[in-house]
């Protein structure tokens, strides 16, 4: 919970000066090329995480890579900034809160949708006309399989679940019967 706190803060402050830039989306890749090369590299994670190496030591190796990885220098003052804090560990937690702001924003919404077969495009188009009917929002939608539904569709949009899965609709139909018993 406090380090969701401290990511939100740091999110939030890192989208202050993207906004002043107006370059939202530029700042979020790179904020995600760095996150994957630490998820990437554990031995780099541990070295940066672990408290016995001296932070003119970290800060070396983070701009080393940073210069490889030809990051904007507003990203990369930001990343140093989490070293010296001794924040980089929460680097993927930061990257998350800031696409909430960036989605938010840009009136964007994330939509997953897990259906027993593969959609077709037509289906797969009405399905997103309706979502952004229904958010407000400019929808992006990611679909995955899942055989285990039997059949149906669950579609998750941000918290919120809706459940129309075959599955789902048997556990209710157990349920009932289990009560009448």
């Amino acid at each position: 919970m406090i380090s969701s706190n401290i990511a939100k803060r740091y999110a939030r402050a890192f989208f202050k000066i993207a906004a002043e830039e107006r370059r939202y989306e530029d700042f979020y890749q790179e904020l995600g090329r760095f996150s994957t090369l630490l998820k990437e590299n554990k031995n780099l994670s541990e070295f940066l995480a672990n408290p016995v190496f001296d932070q003119p030591d970290k800060k070396a190796v983070v701009e080393a890579l940073l210069a490889k990885l030809q990051l904007s220098e507003l990203t990369a003052s930001f990343l140093k900034l989490l070293v010296d804090k001794r924040r980089i560990g929460i680097l993927s937690d930061i990257e998350g809160c800031y696409r909430e702001l960036v989605d938010n924003a840009l009136k964007k919404v994330g939509v997953t949708v897990k259906t027993a077969f593969p959609l077709t495009g037509e289906l797969s188009a009405r399905l997103m006309r309706e979502m952004e009917k229904l958010t407000g929002k400019q929808v992006e939608m990611t679909v995955q399989e899942d055989p285990t539904l039997l059949g149906g569709i669950v579609v998750r949009v941000g918290d919120t679940l809706y459940d129309g899965s075959i599955r789902a609709q048997l556990n209710d139909i157990r349920n009932l019967l289990g009560e009448e018993r």
